[in-house]
């Protein structure tokens, strides 16, 4: 399949072939939603934490003794009944991520291009760079075009000036091709990619094919 490429300055500059297993698929929510939850569960710090019983600086001599004075009987002042006490069963630091097969993470990436190519929400420009670091500016280029809430993947590297003048800029996500991922793609209304950042796509899950078949 082909998609049309345009130039910064809203000029056609062609179109790219992209392939049908890539941009093509008809996308599966199920499979979105677990990349999703993967890539927020492995994001947490998981650095939640209370004090227990062994960890509160209290006495631990019994309060009061045991008969006669007819309240209930009790022994350490370090117990969770009580104000400045321990918590009982509470959170304790752990890592919160969970495993998911690569396939799956593979496919999900798929799926999330192909969900932007069937919303008609993606667009190809052929290079993005910009001719000095102004927010403005580049602001007003990026309106002619349409993209607002967009996720914007450069190549291997991003031109700086571009970087600089987007980063200011509300609703705008800017990453090299590496950084590509299903939930950053999901959270944006349009996705945006460079041309080089289409071939190097395609190269990777062309890689990934190959050697899938030379196992």
């Amino acid at each position: 399949m082909d998609i049309k490429v345009t130039t910064l300055d809203g000029k056609a500059s062609g179109k790219v072939s992209v392939s049908e297993g890539v941009f093509g698929l008809e996308p599966r929510a199920d499979i979105l939603a677990r990349m999703v939850r993967y890539q927020l569960a492995k994001r947490r710090a998981g650095t939640h934490a209370v004090k227990n019983r062994a960890e509160i600086s209290r006495t631990g001599a019994k309060m009061y003794k045991q008969k006669g004075t007819g309240r209930a009987r009790h022994s350490s002042a370090r117990v969770p009944q009580f104000r400045g006490g321990g918590r009982a069963f509470g959170p304790t630091p752990r890592d919160h991520g969970h495993d998911l097969p690569k396939k799956v993470r593979a496919l999900a990436l798929k799926h999330a291009l192909s969900s932007k190519v069937k919303a008609d929400s993606i667009i190809v420009i052929d290079d993005l760079i910009a001719k000095e670091p102004k927010t403005a500016a580049l602001k007003g280029v990026l309106s002619k075009l349409g993209i607002g809430d967009a996720l914007i993947i450069g190549g291997v590297e991003l031109d700086r000036n571009f970087s600089l003048a987007a980063r200011n800029i509300p609703g705008l996500d800017v990453l090299p091709v590496q950084g590509i991922n299903v939930y950053d793609i999901m959270r944006r209304e349009k996705l945006v990619l460079s041309k080089s950042a289409v071939e190097a796509i395609e190269a990777r899950f062309a890689a990934d094919a190959n050697a899938g078949a030379s196992k």
